[in-house]
């Protein structure tokens, strides 16, 4: 804790920090002091040493090991307890475990790679080490069973503003995909342990390309990263904190109305949907219709040719221009 410690105070303090201060915060000599410095720099960390003036953080590599995330975090409780995996095979699985042994509220597990990594429908996430964000966030919503699935538009708000923050452009394609020009940079998979009229838990899967250069051929005409579209690399933990920082708040209005009416101008906002063509692939048949935005249950409303309103709760719904459809 001690590497993590040094590294938030040099973070937060944007200049020199003696080594007798930090000494000092930490209680620790100046010895111990200069073996972090040194591990730190050893892992990547640009750190510049000045005589009578002390260290200063200068560069971060883009890691996303538990020091590096808990340095950037700002949360007051997601996130707080954080479980970092090099490699794993779902973080969603790997955070139901933890639900399952009590693990608090806000139970962040993050891992550099997954190996059984699930998108919708059980489809596979293609999860390569090094490049995106693979984590997964433990809530104990206070609300009804039926209404815990308004979470996964609460978490889309959440990294298509935390998005924005890097300078691009993203979108919401209802209910929780975020995109940039087109293409798709992040799926979320939302999955509860409830009883009729009690949640134990929900997790909420989240995966973002981020600095990814290449995708496989089955998705290269669909998917981007952060980096492809921005032109220079975005920081992982850095991106993971305003995740956090974002559904913190965005949760909390959830929570105070059990819907999603303290939510639903911004992401309404941020909905590519919204007054555009839109086709409903409902199992009952398809039809065509201009969406009209979300109720405050989350519900894509599309109004019909023959204009009467639909509120469409499940099924795919494509968008003009966005994945193919045109």
């Amino acid at each position: 804790m001690r590497k993590t410690e040094i590294l938030t105070l040099l973070r937060e303090s944007g200049g020199y920090l003696s080594g007798q201060e930090l000494c000092g915060r930490l209680g620790v000599s100046r010895t111990a002091v200069w073996k972090i410095i040194n591990q730190l720099k050893e892992e990547g960390y640009e750190i510049e040493a000045v005589p009578n003036r002390g260290y200063r953080l200068t560069a971060s590599p883009d890691l996303l090991g538990e020091s590096e995330i808990r340095s950037r975090l700002r949360t007051r409780w997601a996130g707080k307890n954080l479980i970092f995996r090099q490699t794993t095979g779902s973080t969603n699985a790997d955070a139901k475990a933890e639900a399952e042994k009590g693990a608090p509220e806000g139970t962040l597990v993050v891992a550099e790679r997954q190996e059984a990594g699930r998108g919708r429908r059980g489809r596979q996430w293609y999860s390569p080490e090094g490049s995106n964000l693979y984590f997964t966030l433990l809530t104990r919503p206070s609300c009804e069973p039926d209404q815990a699935c308004m979470l996964t538009l609460v978490m889309a708000l959440a990294v298509a503003e935390a998005v924005k923050e890097q300078g691009l452009e993203a979108g919401i394609k209802w209910p929780n995909d975020i995109v940039v020009s087109g293409k798709k940079v992040c799926g979320i998979l939302t999955e509860m342990s409830a009883e009729p009229d009690f949640i134990h838990y929900v997790v909420i899967g989240t995966g973002i390309n981020v600095n990814q250069e290449a995708f496989p051929e089955e998705i290269a005409a669909t998917a981007t990263s952060l980096c492809r579209e921005k032109g220079s690399r975005v920081s992982r933990a850095g991106l993971l904190a305003a995740v956090m920082g974002r559904f913190e708040s965005a949760y909390a209005r959830f929570l105070e109305s059990r819907d999603l009416s303290g939510i639903r101008k911004d992401y309404e906002g941020l909905l590519l949907n919204k007054d555009k063509p839109v086709r409903v692939l409902d199992p009952k048949g398809e039809y065509e219709g201009i969406a009209e935005g979300i109720n405050e249950r989350g519900e894509l409303l599309v109004r019909r040719r023959d204009g009467t309103t639909e509120c469409v709760y499940a099924g795919e719904v494509s968008i003009r221009g966005i994945y193919g459809y045109v």
